[in-house]
């Protein structure tokens, strides 16, 4: 497995590969990151995963400074995977006005709703950076997990306005036993609180089940999760029912996106799922 830490370096080995497929992820690997690699594995002849901690997509009172960082870990696991390369560039090597880019994409409309509403400028800053990996790595394809749908629903948006040569795929959410979502925030969990954090799947697990029994007045649907999370000791910022697409639903609506975001003690926690409307 070769490591790449200057664009160069990531030109001059994408230049001699075939059909690549990008991860890109900010370290800190769980058993999500290494889904979407296996998958990678499955669409490409080599698998390149990026490493870069984006201060772009960081608020002024997020947690950027205090973001687990554990590269040698993630590299060992990325090895131990059969990852080809990974491409870890400092913050200088991606922006070189110290952590900061004169130049910003922005998604209207769908960048703010949802988390978008509460952490204003954040899906910029993901789209920025993912726009310049894949114009750094040109890959034939980019995974990003299901788990983050806004995000990839950003993405995908993204690439198909710029008409950017690559395929953006999603890829299922992975969970721990108990259903809660691998998320490299969970190890800011007290254990109380990752005793109580499964009530935020549990809440969507709910209200997915009674939009496939066929129940349709989705503001109480919403209420009845936002309800949920706030009794398990939740601080909720959304729980929503979207289409696909983030749209609001309709009566033709074929498949339900459920989302729904919010605080656990100092942690924010995201989760979602679909459900396929019944026939």
């Amino acid at each position: 497995m070769q490591l790449l830490k200057t664009v160069a370096e990531a030109r001059a080995w994408r230049s001699t590969r075939s059909r690549v497929a990008l991860v890109p992820t900010m370290g800190n690997l769980h058993a999500g990151h290494l889904a979407l690699v296996s998958a990678a594995r499955g669409q490409a002849d080599d698998v390149i995963v990026s490493i870069f901690v984006n201060p772009l997509q960081f608020g002024p009172n997020e947690d950027l400074a205090n973001y687990p960082r554990t590269f040698e870990a993630d590299i060992a696991a990325l090895e131990h995977a059969g990852v080809t390369a990974v491409f870890a560039p400092g913050v200088d090597e991606m922006y070189s006005a110290g952590g900061r880019s004169a130049t910003t994409v922005h998604v209207a409309g769908i960048t703010e709703m949802l988390c978008g509403a509460s952490r204003p400028g954040h899906f910029d800053g993901v789209a920025t950076v993912v726009a310049k990996l894949f114009n750094m790595l040109t890959p034939d394809i980019a995974l990003f997990g299901e788990k983050d749908y806004q995000q990839l629903a950003v993405i995908r948006q993204m690439a198909e306005d710029l008409a950017l040569p690559v395929e953006v795929a999603g890829v299922p959410t992975v969970r721990e036993d108990d259903g809660l979502a691998y998320s490299s925030r969970n190890g800011y969990l007290t254990p109380d609180e990752r005793r109580r954090a499964v009530a935020l799947s549990a809440a969507i697990d709910d209200v997915t089940t009674r939009l496939a029994a066929g129940q349709r007045d989705y503001r109480a649907l919403e209420a009845r999760g936002w309800a949920q999370l706030t009794d398990a000791g939740f601080d909720p910022d959304y729980f929503d029912i979207r289409d696909a697409r983030l749209a609001p639903p309709t009566e033709q609506t074929p498949v339900f996106r459920v989302l729904a975001a919010g605080r656990l003690g100092r942690t924010r926690l995201i989760d979602n799922k679909g459900v396929a409307a019944p026939r």
